[in-house]
């Protein structure tokens, strides 16, 4: 009997091209490409947990500091932005556009194990890293138990 990892996110995958390319073939070409242009974005998040503390590592290219919002508010965290068009771009020479623009909001709840007074982050050359240090007493600490 073979053994095969479960991908959860693999259905959602899945249905997510089946609609991308049923909306291709009954809009036509290039109206797939105009949705994700004018559509709001989300930024991609990778989650790490070690020992002390969990990090967010969350994709926000194009984005200045001053762009990103993060609070902690009921235990949740929420980042929110904003992501216009670069300073570059001039009217009139804008051939194609696939990069997505316009406003997001993510929010994370917090697991009781971290201490929302210790939260810091970090941003450089497009990603943004949140540091979440975990409270003393919810660290992780094998204890050996003799068995007698």
């Amino acid at each position: 009997m073979s053994v095969s990892t479960w991908n959860p996110h693999g259905d959602s995958e899945f249905l997510r091209d089946r609609l991308d390319r049923l909306f291709r073939e009954v809009a036509g070409p290039g109206s797939a490409e105009a949705a994700l242009q004018t559509g709001p974005w989300t930024p991609a998040v990778d989650i790490l947990e070690d020992s002390e503390t969990f990090v967010l590592r969350v994709d926000v290219p194009g984005l200045d500091q001053q762009e990103i919002d993060l609070r902690v508010l009921d235990g949740t965290l929420t980042l929110r932005g904003q992501r216009g068009l670069s300073a570059d771009s001039r009217p009139g020479t804008l051939l194609r556009s696939e990069r997505p623009r316009g406003a997001f909001v993510r929010s994370f709840a917090l697991p009781a194990s971290v201490d929302p007074t210790t939260i810091r982050a970090t941003q450089r050359n497009g990603v943004l890293d949140v540091v979440l240090s975990k409270k003393k007493e919810s660290k992780t600490k094998a204890i050996r138990i003799e068995v007698t």
